[in-house]
Formats: C-alpha cells, sequence, structure tokens
C-alpha cells in the first residue's frame, strides 16, 4: 500500500541544469528522486510544483509524491538530507490526508523572489545569490512599474516563447499576478534590494524577463509608463533584459 507524500524542498541552483529530470544533465529532481528510490528500495515518481531553470534556487518548492505507507518520513528526510546536502534540504515532509493532491496540479498561487545587489562594490557572499548592478537604481520607478502587472494579462512579452508542434496549439501567455513589489531587504547590506511576485502560475522566463526589465526602468532605459504598452504589444522584443538567474528563489507555493 501507498500514501501521497508531501515534501518541501530548499536547493542551491548553481549546480544544477534546473530542477525538472533532464536527460544528460544533473538536476534537482533527478538527485532528489535517486536518492528516494534508494531509500525506498522502489522507483517513484515525484511531481514539482515548479519547473524553475538551470541556476534559480528554491526555498519552498513543494514535491508530491507515492510512498509506501510505512515509510518513517523522519527517517526519510534525515537520510535524504544526508544524501542529497548541502546543494539540497527536504526541510518538511508530510502524508497528506488528499490521495489526489498534486504539487503541481493543487497549488493555487507561486511566490518568487529576486534580490539585485545595488551598489559600486560586489559582494563576495552574495555574488551567487544576487544580481549586482553598478549603476545607480530609482526605486521609486522600479515600484511604480509594478502596478500595471497586478491582475489577469497575457504575458506573452515576458515570456520565452514556448516550441510548439507544427499545428499544435500555441498554450496560453495569460497569467494573473496577485502582488509585486520592490523593497530594501532592511536586514542585507546597504543596497540589497527585493523584488518579490506571487501569481497563480509563470511562464518560461517570466519573472526574470520582468525583473530584467523593471531593472531598466529603474536605470532610465525605459519609464513606469512603457510597461502596459510592452505587455499589450506582447512581444517578447519589446521588453527589457532578462536578469540572470542566480539572484531568483522559488520562495513559497500556496495550497487551499
Amino acid at each position: 500500500m501507498t500514501r501521497r507524500a508531501r515534501l518541501t524542498v530548499a536547493y542551491h541552483g548553481g549546480a544544477f541544469h534546473g530542477f525538472a529530470e533532464a536527460e544528460g544533465v544533473r538536476t534537482v529532481m533527478g538527485d532528489l528522486r535517486e536518492a528516494i528510490e534508494r531509500v525506498v528500495r522502489q522507483p517513484v515518481s515525484p511531481v514539482g510544483a515548479g519547473r524553475t531553470d538551470a541556476g534559480v534556487h528554491g526555498w519552498g518548492q513543494v514535491v508530491s509524491l507515492d510512498l509506501p505507507d510505512d515509510v518513517d518520513l523522519a527517517d526519510l528526510t534525515r537520510r535524504l538530507n544526508k544524501m542529497c546536502g548541502p546543494a539540497i534540504a527536504v526541510r518538511d515532509a508530510a502524508f497528506t490526508d488528499d490521495p489526489e493532491f498534486s504539487a503541481r496540479f493543487s497549488a493555487r498561487w507561486r511566490h518568487y523572489r529576486y534580490d539585485v545587489l545595488n551598489a559600486p562594490v560586489h559582494d563576495p557572499f552574495l555574488a551567487d545569490r544576487a544580481w549586482h548592478v553598478v549603476q545607480p537604481l530609482n526605486l521609486w520607478a522600479m515600484q511604480l512599474a509594478c502596478d500595471p502587472l497586478i491582475g489577469e494579462h497575457d504575458f506573452s512579452a515576458f515570456c520565452r516563447k514556448p516550441k510548439v508542434a507544427e499545428g499544435a496549439t500555441v498554450p496560453s501567455m495569460r497569467r494573473r499576478v496577485m502582488s509585486a513589489t520592490w523593497r530594501p531587504v532592511p536586514s542585507g547590506p546597504e543596497g540589497l534590494l527585493r523584488f518579490e511576485i506571487r501569481a497563480n502560475a509563470f511562464c518560461h522566463q517570466m519573472v526574470r524577463s520582468i525583473v530584467g526589465t523593471l531593472v531598466d526602468v529603474g536605470l532610465g532605459r525605459l519609464h513606469a509608463g512603457d510597461i502596459r504598452p510592452i505587455m499589450l504589444g506582447r512581444s517578447r522584443q519589446g521588453a527589457g533584459q532578462v536578469a540572470p538567474p542566480h539572484g531568483l528563489v522559488l520562495w513559497e507555493v500556496g495550497y487551499e
């Protein structure tokens, strides 16, 4: 007999070619699945809440899977952390009461954070966790530029165009953004800024494209009033740069 389990997983994305499994490269899910199978001694089919890109980190990634109902989850967590650490950590593990629970399809929202160090000199301790931008940023303009993002929109301008077979239906790029904001990080070094965004779902490179475009606003290359026309244009060429992956963290996933 098996039961549906839910794991909360953190990882440093620097050593991995993304979260989802891919043939021939090291991924977070690949390492985690192999470790779980070694412990439970049977194949498992884990499902993740989000597919983060190469170099992107996770703090609140959620994984669902079926496990033998006699598995000691505390022992499983301890053994997985020993096998997968320090790059991967299982922060929590529990059996669910819902046998249909899916980390991906049961999720109601995903919450990402992106850190930018806006300072003349780089910080070696943030080199793998924040995008270093030397030129001064206008934080007020960047925050103002967040307003048009709120609500349900077509985010094609901020999404990498999906590859589809000839004649196949192109997936919708409509997403519902619940919140988006910039703020200084009080506990961090001077100049550390944090962008936070929550939405029902995200398309490929959406957060990084939004961050890069908002940083262009902060640099004066674009104006806050340009964001809505960029969105309505639905063209990736109309948006700004794509922010590097290492500043991005999948922070939390919400469920009912």
